[in-house]
């Protein structure tokens, strides 16, 4: 646990948060980020607009917070980029099986005691522990 920062954990939780129940308040939708990118490539006209300051914000934040903290800390992928693409694709495959990805069902359906979310959310995080039990523990990757 070397780089375990709880404070910056938790301010980020509640940004996550403050900025699911914004959109709940404002606009009475669900922080899903499948479901926001998805609503981009199929756009209704009145819905372009949040959606794509919702992505722009995911997008710029990063660099911003970079600027004010005096830049990001290091970064190693060591993974292939051909398993970086099948990864990816799984994951797409995924929210489109469980109908939302983890801040759709774990973040905003979970603080509306959806059961659905409840069990996606179980899902998810089972096979996280089991992906890194094979990858880390057992194969070694």
């Amino acid at each position: 646990m070397e780089n375990f920062t709880p404070v910056s954990a938790a301010l980020g939780g509640v940004l996550i948060g403050l900025s699911a129940v914004l959109l709940w308040l404002t606009h009475g939708r669900i922080a899903g980020i499948s479901g926001i990118v998805g609503g981009l490539l199929t756009p209704r006209t009145r819905d372009v607009g949040w959606r794509a300051a919702f992505i722009l914000g995911l997008i710029a934040g990063p660099p911003i917070v970079a600027a004010l903290a005096g830049g990001m800390p290091p970064v190693a992928v060591t993974s292939s980029a051909g398993l970086l693409i099948v990864g990816g694709l799984l994951v797409g495959y995924g929210t489109r099986l469980g109908s939302g990805c983890t801040s759709g069902h774990g973040v905003c359906g979970l603080a509306r005691l959806s059961p659905r979310s409840i069990v996606a959310t179980g899902v998810f995080l089972t096979a996280a522990i089991a992906t890194v039990l094979v990858t880390r523990h057992l194969v070694g990757v």
